[in-house]
């Protein structure tokens, strides 16, 4: 190092997912930043219920983490204990950098998250799913929420002759924060697709086999409804992924995982320590906001690096949602209110987002 440079301050980000990418994306330029994910490439999971119904989309939703960073490096790696910021990875490498980020991201039930270690193994666990769909006469839908909503209409969308049944323990689909205008609009749709909605009734049992696989599924309600099918997903029951949190972060959590961070979205308690996207009680669990609350963590270091008092805070806004059903359905509820397929086709439904994340991917190969 020479007298004119200056050595730039340590990031590690912990999670390649929407929060995490965008956030050493954002610092690359000014701060030495490691990236460490355990799977290889980045999931871009708001696709992947078209992936599992047209396989021509899973090459296109797992992008190279080795390719996102131009200045920092990427560890393909897994962090098993972060005490302060101290971060203990898998392969036994300690890193104490001067700024840690969080953003390891939920549990969700496949095909949302693929569940496996590496991104080859994703992309063959979604292909042999789509196997298993084409062998598959009837499909049943565990959850009638966001996820489940647009797994359906990417199955009738590509299978219009496949019988796709949604069962939810609520009284509506898209049980939160939603207008009743959207829910009409989606039930109109789904009832067009000849989707049967079973609604306002919980399961005596789930299904005895494996979600995603074929086999024989008969399941019934405690209010008598009885279900049949050759195949069934699950589409509930988000789970933050915070396990390998230890001392002061550990305590950072609520009752039900997630950290609890401020405004600007540090753990309180810990210096130096910013979290985001699904593992914080910042928001909603989105790949949106995991986005904006980067830009916010980035600008906030950005500042903190350059000697700037001002820092930015993060607000949850209003309740956005495009829910496709298939590439050409779906319907929106945006600040200008309830939108019908022409709005959902032309913001997700087509492209599926795939383009907003790909171009982050312009490193070249190590």
């Amino acid at each position: 190092m020479t007298n004119t440079e200056v050595k730039r301050p340590s990031v590690v980000v912990l999670g390649g997912g929407y929060g995490g990418l965008n956030t050493a994306k954002a610092l690359d330029d000014v701060a030495d930043v490691t990236l460490v994910d355990p799977s290889g490439a980045f999931h871009h999971n708001v696709a992947s219920w078209r992936a599992l119904a047209d396989p021509a989309w899973i090459d296109r939703i797992f992008m190279p983490l080795n390719r996102l960073l131009h200045h920092g490096q990427y560890v393909r790696d897994r962090a098993v204990a972060v005490d302060g910021r101290t971060v203990t990875l898998e392969s036994g490498t300690e890193l104490h950098p001067d700024y840690l980020v969080l953003a390891t991201g939920s549990h969700y039930p496949f095909p949302a998250k693929t569940g496996a270690t590496d991104y080859q193994g994703g992309k063959d666990r979604l292909k042999a799913a789509h196997d298993a769909l084409i062998g598959a006469g009837r499909a049943l839908i565990v959850g009638a929420g966001p996820s489940g909503l647009e797994l359906a209409g990417e199955i009738k969308g590509h299978f219009p002759d496949k019988e796709v049944t949604v069962v939810d323990v609520n009284a509506d689909i898209l049980h939160g924060p939603f207008e009743q205008e959207l829910r009409d609009e989606l039930k109109r749709q789904l009832d067009k697709l000849n989707v049967r909605l079973v609604l306002g009734s919980p399961l005596t049992a789930l299904p005895s086999v494996e979600p995603a696989t074929l086999g024989a599924v008969d399941v019934t309600t405690e209010g008598g409804d009885r279900v049949e099918a050759d195949i069934w997903f699950r589409a509930f029951g988000v789970r933050p992924a915070t396990d390998y949190l230890r001392g002061d972060l550990a305590a950072a959590r609520n009752e039900q995982g997630y950290l609890v961070v401020d405004k600007q979205l540090r753990v309180q308690g810990v210096d130096g320590v910013f979290a985001v996207g699904d593992i914080t009680t910042a928001d909603r669990d989105t790949a949106g906001a995991a986005t904006y609350q980067a830009a916010v963590v980035a600008a906030n270091i950005k500042a903190d690096i350059t000697g700037e008092d001002e820092r930015q805070s993060y607000e949850a806004g209003p309740v956005l949602i495009v829910v496709p059903l298939g590439p050409d359905g779906g319907a929106t509820q945006l600040s200008t209110g309830v939108g019908g397929p022409e709005e959902a086709k032309a913001i997700k439904g087509e492209s599926m987002l795939t383009e907003m994340y790909s171009v982050h991917f312009d490193a070249p190969e190590d």
